[in-house]
């Protein structure tokens, strides 16, 4: 199921420590730059090949953040 959540319920998962994934789909210049607490980069051009290893446990509760460039 994919369900979209606002910055304040992301805040509140983070607050609470839900146990989750935050996956930030930047290019990784931008992650370097600069990118939320505890996230995990995963760009969009390396999706197939870092999926797996980013993201092991399919049973995951997984956040996954949007940027961009615009």
């Amino acid at each position: 199921m994919v369900a979209t959540i606002s910055r304040d319920e992301l805040k509140q998962k983070i607050d609470r420590h839900d146990p989750f994934v935050l996956v930030e789909t930047l290019p990784e210049f931008m992650y370097q730059q600069g990118h939320l607490p505890g996230a995990v980069n995963l760009p969009p051009n390396r999706v197939q090949e870092l999926a797996a290893k980013v993201l092991p446990d399919k049973n995951a509760d997984v956040v996954v953040y949007c940027g961009s460039l615009t």
